[in-house]
Parts: structure tokens; C-alpha cells; sequence
């Protein structure tokens, strides 16, 4: 007998005859169908121009009682009963079946196969015979791995998919027991099994479970036999003495109603416990688990007999994958399949259940039949349901919700009730109705693997169409949810021109109104910097919407890149027009003066500039930075003012761009480039403006993480400066006295090298303002000597700039000895300055050590410096007759001196204790 649904969303069925009548069913991938009957499977063509047509039959051991088909591994698995045992086999290779008494190999689990066999078992069909110690009741392949999970009373066997390399040229499928997951107190009536997500469902409740690899709080695998906890087991018998107490006196207990997500489900009273068997801890996929959902429903209690109007049904995972990711052009960027999200179905005879699993637990929706079901398959786009007298369909949203994980703010809204959502009368039933069209265009998309090139490329445009339309829609709206009218515009591919040629431009009663969707798109599409000028037309357009809806987003408008094209006389009309209705401040006057400059009118660009002080002015360029940066075409363009401002307000420019950077406007590469762009300068060369906004940072006090930056920076600049003899492009903003005097990262320069640096009388003064600032920062406390070193070397010793800056790092670096040798060979009046300054507290002692006995060695020798030498060992020996005693003063005096020369030393050192 056939009975013929009403199969609505489907183009056309097809009857086929079979021997025997149909006892289970299970589809075969994308190209077949296999009916089991009697001792015997049948696989059916279902795809091609074979439709429908038998493609094989073998038989099996006994009748089937349960039937799965796994894609992955291309195998089918059989729950078979004869004789009243019942036996678990998997048929592989079912291919190469070609008629129905061809040879069959039959193999049990896990035994190797000797390579003499393994061109049987390439070319026809084998069995697997997988033994179990309980009872198999139902079975679930895992769509991804091709792992066979087994239902049993109390328990689950995870049978993981494996294949023997028998050699290069083939391997042999086949399957290794892994894991037991021990469930106490339920007998599973279906299961359902996909990438580690487990459903068990029994008559009345439902569990998930997600096994995890890694250890976790004792949620291990056991690798013993499990054992009951006591505890727990003296609970339950408790429970069952109670309710068998309370059924004797003619009472039945029912327990009520309960859903339980994420952890709490951990609450449901069931026990679960991972027992491993046998693989090695490496190679364990499993070893611990996470509570994801407990549901369980009551009974009808008008009988004392379950009825079969509360028994669950169909439960299903369904994974949602993408294949790649979809350029605008149709390309894939790669082939991988991505699980995007995973989906849990079960049913009531009279309502259904569908919950998402990945990331978060929650009820999607909730399924109301008119008749009664009596199974129900769940696909990404549908529903489809068989009722006692049709099969109905129902539209679902699982690749929507999918979509939606993906990019949150694509999608946003439409998973929720429609009569609510739209409250505009005027667009609810055409966005109702796009959005079910956009979509099924969409779910078709997610897994473009499945789909010819010229399909692929019409869903495409299709896509494009629908985002267009309904960003029509949207655009239209003045409710909450009218920002949806930016992603679907942008996703549409549609060009802002392209989208203000949409629009209805006629005016109504003589007053023009904007819906906030539209004003919201085109504001943002203002701030992205596509790339796009608008005509002179389109401009003056979208500047007039504003000044009608939105009369504050005037000048910022005007700013942008795309509205380059305005004219500067009708731009400033605008502007005018806020100033006399009472809307004016700093950033109005800003934009004045900028389109002044376009107009070419400097005297009214002047009046504007002085209209306010300088630190207004800079508030104004932070709140609008593309006053003076742009990007077009992904590079930093100044603007037509940055370029005016270089030339007259320097230090504004300055100024402003480093409030820019400080309130997160600009990045410091991004505001480098903005100078060198603006000096017109290569990468290679640093202009003098540069050098200023660098220096003005270090004021600023910017954070430690930017400090050492900025030190290599500047004193790379002024090494390279000072090596060249090259000077400055522009006059620096600061001179090395107003950056020592407002900055506390440049020190205080020692005297001694005023000393040292006055005997070079042939320096500009540009020359020595770089020097004094290289020097300045070397004396602060911030600098890290270390990290200049390998970078002094262009700067030569053989000048006396070069020398100072050797000597002073040199001395940062406590090397006061080498120090000495240097300043008494090039410049010894300098000599006893820098020993006053630097041989303090633990190095006095150089005084004597080194600085005496080299002046007495160089004075020995005689020469054109000896009067200078002469004259520091004197200052020498009244400091060191201070500091020593007299035998101690005696002992570093020279054996060859002339006594007359030292008597006076000694004899102040021998009367000082007297003196005290």
C-alpha cells in the first residue's frame, strides 16, 4: 500500500516498487536511499539519470531493526536480530555490490588484514562484526569523523573510525572501541552523535553532553570498571523504596516538568561517568565532558499506562557548516569545512523542540502541529513533519542563527516575531517577505561547495538583490531597528550614488522628510572613507538632508572625503545658515575657515582662525580630525587647511595633531606619515615639523611604553643631523632652553661641557641648538644610554661636538677613568670641572688615584699643554689635601717631586686638623 503526502516545498515524487514491504530506511548521501526488508537492503539511485533505479542488494545476517548511513567512510551500519540475539555489523565497500549473490568478506573489529587479503577486501564488499557485552538499541554516525556511537541500556560505546594502511596504494576501514559513557537510570531510545556533542533521549527526557579533550576538575576517563557511588546509589534506592511504598497504596508518581541549560543540568539527577578502554592517555580523543541540556516532560496522567501521546521522537543534531568564505566576486578562499554551529531537535506527538548547542544553549523555536506526528526530519532550511494525514513543512532558522554567530551584526533581529518587529505598516508585509527569501538565498550560500559555478554566481546576485531591497526597506523606517539599512546596503554591493538614485527625492506639502535608516546609512558610509566622490548634485543633496534631519552631522559631513566635490559656495550657505539659527561653535568656525581657503578668500579664513584662542582651535580638530587627515585609497592625504597651517600656524598644527594622537584619533606611525606627506618628504628623510611634533610628544608626557621610542627617534635625527652638518628645513618650533625648561625628560647640560663645547668656535647656530638638545637628553634622568651607543659611531670623536656627546655617555656610564684619559689629551681646562661634577661620594677617591698621578706623569713629559696641566695639578692638590690625611697625602705624592712645590699642600694638610 502507498499513501501519497502533500509534499509542498518538493517539485515532484516518485513511487518505487519494492519485493518486499519496507521495514526501515535510511538515505545514502547525496545519491542514494537504502530500504531495508525482511533479511535484505536495497540501495536505490537517487541522483542522475539512474533516479530511482536499484543500484544494489546483499543480505543480512537477521531482520534490521535499526539503520544508519554514515558520509564519512561511506559505510553502513545495521542493529540485526536472529534467533532472539541481536547483532551490531557495518557494511563497507557496499559500491562494489554489483549483483546480490557477489562474494562478501566478513571481518570482526579491530583484526589486521595480511596483505595476500587486501585485494578481496578492495574489491568487493566487507563486514564488520562489532561485538558488544549489552544489547545495542539504536545508533548515530557522526556526520564529520564517521565515529558510530551504540545505544545500550545504562551506557554508550564510542566506536571511533579508523582505516589500516595495508600499503601506499590502500587502506582499509575499519573501527577501535574508545570510550564507554556510563548514563545510570536511562534506556536510550534514539541518539544522536556529531563532533563530540552526544543527545541521548529516552521516553520522556532528553540529554547533552560534550566530551572534551584534556583533564578537567575530575570529570576524568576511568580506566577500571566503574563503580556506583555509594552515596549516590543509596539516594536512589531511597527514592525507589519511597515511590514503591507509595504505589502500593494506589499512588503513581509522576515527575514534573523540567529544562535545565548549560550547567545547571548537571542538576538532572542522572549519573555519567567516562570509562576508557584501553587506548593509550596521547591518544584519547575524549577525556572529560560538559553538561549542556537536560529536558524532561511528564506523562499523561489520566492513565496508569504511558501513553504514546507523550513519547519523544525524532531527535537529530544538525551541524551547520560553511565552506570557505565568499568573496564579492564569488570566490571561495579556501575549501575547508567550518563548523559553524550545531542545532538539537526532538518531538512530541504534538509539538517540537529546537534548541542551538554551540556557544550557548538556548531555545530557538518551538513547533506546533495540528495533527498528531509521527516522525520529523530537521534540514537548515526546513521542517519537514509527517502527521497522521500529511507531511507538513516548516520554515526554520538554523542557517540563519548560524549566519547570525558568525557576523552578529549582519542579521541582527530577524531569529523574533514579526508583528512585533515591524511596526511600520507601510513596509511590514515587504520585509516580511524579503527577509524569508533573503534567507533561504543565504543558507544556500554557506555551503557554496555543493553548487555549480553558474549556480553559484545567480544565488549570488540574487543575494546582492535582496540585501538591496531590503535595505530599501529599512531606509524607509524610523524605529529601533532602522540601522539595519548600513549592513544590508554595504552587503549589497550597491555604491552610495547607486543607493541616492534610489531614493524618492519629491517633496510633499512642501516640507521634505528623511527616515532616520537612510540618514543613518549615508552618515556612516561618511565616515568610512570608500573611496567615492559624489557629484557636485549628489553633494548638495545629502548636505541639504542633514541641515533638514540632522543639523549637527553638517559639518562633519562636509569633512568627508566623498564630499569633496561640493561647491565651497554652497557649502558655506550651510554653514551660515547654523550660525544664524543659533547653532554655533568651534567646529563650525573650523569648517568656515576651511572652505574660506577653498574659496580662496584669505581674509575671510584669517577672521575665523582668530575668532578663538589656539587650545579651542585644537578641541575643534579632535572633534573633526578630517579637517586636516584624510585617507584616500588607503593612503594619508593633508587636507587642503594642514597644508595652509604648515605654512602660518606651525605650532597649531603641531598642537593639534598631538591632541589627535592623544585621544586616540591618530597612531604614531599614521602621524609620522601624515608629516612626511605633508613636508612632502620620502621615507628616508625626517622634516624639521617632524623633529617638532616628536619633541612636542616629550613634553606631553606620553606613556613609558612610547618613551624609548621617541629617545631613539630624536637622537637618531640629531646624530644623523649633526654627522651631516645638515640644518633644519623649517626654524624648530622649541629651542634646547624651552624643551630643558618644560620637559622633564630633557636634563640640565653639565657644566663641564659648556666648557668643552666653547673652545669650537667654527659651529652655527642651528649646529648647536641639535647638539645642545642631543646633549640635554643624555643628562635627563629618562634616557637609556646603552641603547644609543651603536648608533654614535657616525658621529666622529675628531669634533669637538662629537666628543662631548662620546664623553657624556661614556661618564652616564660610570667609565670616568676613560673619560679623564680623553678631556686631558683634547681638552684639559675642562678637565677639573668634570672632575668637580662627576668624582663625588664613592669615586673621590679618583682624585688621587688617577687624576694626580696622570697630571704628574704628563707634566714630566713637558709639551705645549704643560702650563694647562700645571695649573690642574695645583687645584688637584687642594682638593686632595682637604680630603686625606697627611700620611695618606704624603703617600700619593710623586718620590721625584720637588719638595718646595709640595710643601705648601703638605703643610695645609698637616694644619687643618689644628684648624677644625
Amino acid at each position: 500500500m502507498v499513501q501519497l503526502y502533500n509534499l509542498h516545498p518538493f517539485g515532484s515524487q516518485q513511487v518505487v516498487p519494492c519485493k518486499l514491504e519496507p521495514e526501515r530506511f535510511c538515505g545514502g548521501g547525496r545519491d542514494a536511499l537504502f530500504v531495508a526488508a525482511g533479511c535484505k537492503v536495497e540501495a536505490f539511485a537517487v541522483a542522475g539519470q539512474e533516479l530511482c533505479q536499484p543500484r544494489c542488494a546483499f543480505s543480512t545476517l537477521g531482520r534490521v531493526l535499526r539503520l544508519a548511513y554514515s558520509e564519512a567512510g561511506d559505510y553502513l551500519v545495521a542493529i540485526e536480530e536472529k534467533n532472539k540475539a541481536t547483532f551490531l555489523r557495518a557494511y563497507v565497500n557496499w559500491r562494489s555490490k554489483r549483483t546480490e549473490n557477489s562474494r562478501v568478506c566478513i571481518r570482526m573489529i579491530g583484526h589486521n588484514v595480511e596483505g595476500a587479503f587486501s585485494k578481496a577486501f578492495r574489491d568487493q564488499m566487507y563486514i564488520i562484526e562489532m561485538p558488544l557485552s549489552e544489547v545495542p538499541l539504536c545508533i548515530s554516525c557522526c556526520p564529520v569523523k564517521g565515529d558510530l556511537l551504540v545505544g545500550c541500556t545504562n551506557k554508550l560505546v564510542l566506536f571511533s573510525l579508523k582505516y589500516q594502511i595495508i600499503n601506499e596504494e590502500f587502506s582499509l576501514l575499519d573501527f577501535e572501541r574508545s570510550l564507554i559513557i556510563h548514563i545510570d537510570n536511562i534506556t536510550p531510545v534514539e541518539i544522536s552523535f556529531c563532533v563530540g556533542y552526544v543527545a541521548v533521549m529516552s521516553d520522556l527526557e532528553v540529554l547533552i553532553l560534550k566530551l572534551e579533550p584534556g583533564s578537567k576538575n575530575g570529570e576524568r576517563v576511568h580506566h577500571n570498571p566503574r563503580k556506583t557511588n555509594n552515596r549516590m546509589r543509596r539516594t536512589e534506592e531511597g527514592i525507589s523504596n519511597e515511590i514503591s511504598q507509595l504505589e502500593s497504596d494506589d499512588f503513581v508518581i509522576c515527575q514534573k516538568p523540567l529544562e535545565l541549560l548549560g550547567e545547571k543540568s548537571e542538576q538532572s539527577g542522572l549519573s555519567v561517568t567516562l570509562e576508557s578502554t584501553g587506548l593509550a592517555d596521547e591518544k584519547r580523543k575524549y577525556s572529560h565532558f560538559q553538561h549542556l541540556l537536560y529536558r524532561r516532560f511528564a506523562p499523561d496522567i489520566s492513565s496508569y499506562v504511558l501513553s504514546d501521546d507523550i513519547k519523544l521522537h525524532s531527535l537529530q543534531l544538525l551541524p551547520i557548516y560553511q565552506t570557505g568564505s565568499l568573496t564579492s566576486d564569488g570566490k571561495n578562499l579556501s575549501q575547508e569545512k567550518e563548523l559553524l554551529s550545531l542545532f538539537c531537535f526532538f518531538s512530541l506527538p504534538h509539538v517540537g523542540y529546537l534548541y542551538m548547542v554551540v556557544k550557548s544553549v538556548e531555545l530557538m523555536s518551538v513547533y506546533q502541529y495540528p495533527e498528531k506526528s509521527q516522525q520529523a526530519v530537521l534540514t537548515p532550511q526546513f521542517l519537514h513533519v509527517i502527521t497522521s494525514n500529511n507531511l507538513q513543512c516548516f520554515t526554520v532558522r538554523c542557517s540563519a542563527a548560524a549566519a547570525r554567530e558568525e557576523d552578529p551584526y549582519m542579521d541582527t533581529t530577524l531569529k523574533i516575531d514579526y508583528s512585533n518587529t515591524y511596526k511600520t505598516v507601510k513596509t511590514q508585509s515587504c520585509i516580511h517577505l524579503l527577509s524569508e527569501a533573503h534567507l533561504l538565498v543565504r543558507a544556500a550560500l554557506m555551503d557554496a561547495s555543493q553548487l555549480e559555478p553558474g549556480e553559484k554566481a545567480e544565488l549570488l546576485e540574487a543575494f546582492k538583490e535582496s540585501c538591496g531591497h531590503l535595505g530599501d526597506c529599512y531606509s524607509r523606517l524610523d524605529s529601533q531597528h532602522s540601522h539595519l539599512t548600513l549592513p544590508y546596503y554595504k552587503m549589497s554591493g550597491l555604491s552610495m550614488a547607486e543607493v541616492l538614485a534610489r531614493m524618492d527625492w519629491t517633496v510633499e506639502d512642501g516640507l521634505q522628510k528623511y527616515e532616520r535608516g537612510l540618514i543613518f546609512y549615508i552618515n556612516h558610509s561618511l565616515y568610512e572613507n570608500l573611496d567615492e566622490e559624489l557629484s557636485e548634485e549628489l553633494a548638495a543633496k545629502v548636505v541639504q538632508m542633514f541641515y533638514v534631519a540632522e543639523p549637527k552631522q553638517v559639518p562633519h559631513i562636509l569633512c568627508s572625503p566623498s564630499m569633496k566635490n561640493i561647491n565651497p559656495l554652497t557649502a558655506m550657505s550651510y554653514l551660515r545658515k547654523l550660525d544664524t539659527s543659533g547653532f554655533s561653535s568651534i567646529l563650525v568656525t573650523l569648517t568656515k575657515a576651511a572652505v574660506a581657503l577653498k574659496m580662496g578668500d584669505l581674509d575671510m579664513h584669517r577672521n575665523e582662525m582668530k575668532s578663538h584662542s589656539e587650545m579651542k582651535l585644537v578641541c575643534g580638530f579632535i572633534l573633526e580630525p578630517r579637517l586636516l587627515i584624510q585617507q584616500r585609497k588607503g593612503q594619508i592625504v593633508p587636507t587642503e587647511l594642514a597644508l595652509h597651517l604648515k605654512e602660518t600656524q606651525p605650532g597649531l598644527l603641531v598642537a593639534s595633531v598631538l591632541g589627535l594622537q592623544k585621544n586616540n584619533k591618530i597612531g604614531i606611525e599614521e602621524a609620522d606619515s601624515f608629516f612626511k606627506v605633508l613636508c612632502a618628504k620620502d621615507e628616508d628623510t625626517t622634516p624639521q615639523l617632524l623633529v617638532d611634533f616628536w619633541e612636542a610628544q616629550l613634553v606631553a608626557c606620553l606613556p613609558d611604553v612610547v618613551l624609548q621610542e621617541l629617545f631613539f627617534k630624536l637622537t637618531s635625527q640629531y646624530i644623523w643631523r649633526l654627522s651631516k652638518r645638515q640644518p633644519p628645513d623649517t626654524t624648530p618650533l622649541r629651542t634646547s632652553e624651552d624643551l630643558i625648561n618644560a620637559c622633564s625628560h630633557y636634563g640640565l647640560i653639565y657644566p663641564w661641557v659648556h666648557i668643552l663645547i666653547s673652545s669650537d668656535s667654527l659651529a652655527d647656530k642651528n649646529y648647536t641648538e641639535d647638539l645642545s638638545k642631543l646633549q640635554s637628553l643624555i643628562c635627563g634622568p629618562s634616557f637609556d644610554i646603552a641603547s644609543i651607543i651603536p648608533f654614535l659611531e657616525p658621529l666622529s670623536e675628531d669634533t669637538i661636538a662629537g666628543l662631548s656627546v662620546h664623553v657624556l655617555c661614556r661618564t652616564r656610564l660610570k667609565e670616568y677613568e676613560q673619560c679623564i684619559d680623553i678631556l686631558l689629551e683634547r681638552c684639559p681646562e675642562a678637565v677639573i670641572p668634570y672632575a668637580n661634577h662627576e668624582l663625588k661620594e664613592e669615586n673621590r677617591t679618583l682624585w688621587w688615584k688617577k687624576l694626580l698621578p696622570e697630571l704628574c706623569r704628563r707634566i714630566k713629559c713637558g709639551g705645549e699643554k704643560y702650563q694647562l696641566y700645571l695649573s690642574s695639578l695645583k687645584e688637584t692638590l687642594s682638593i686632595v689635601a682637604v680630603e686625606l690625611e697627611l700620611k695618606d697625602f704624603m703617600n700619593v705624592l710623586p718620590e721625584d717631586g720637588t719638595a718646595a712645590f709640595f710643601l705648601p699642600y703638605l703643610l695645609y694638610c698637616s694644619r687643618k686638623k689644628s684648624l677644625t
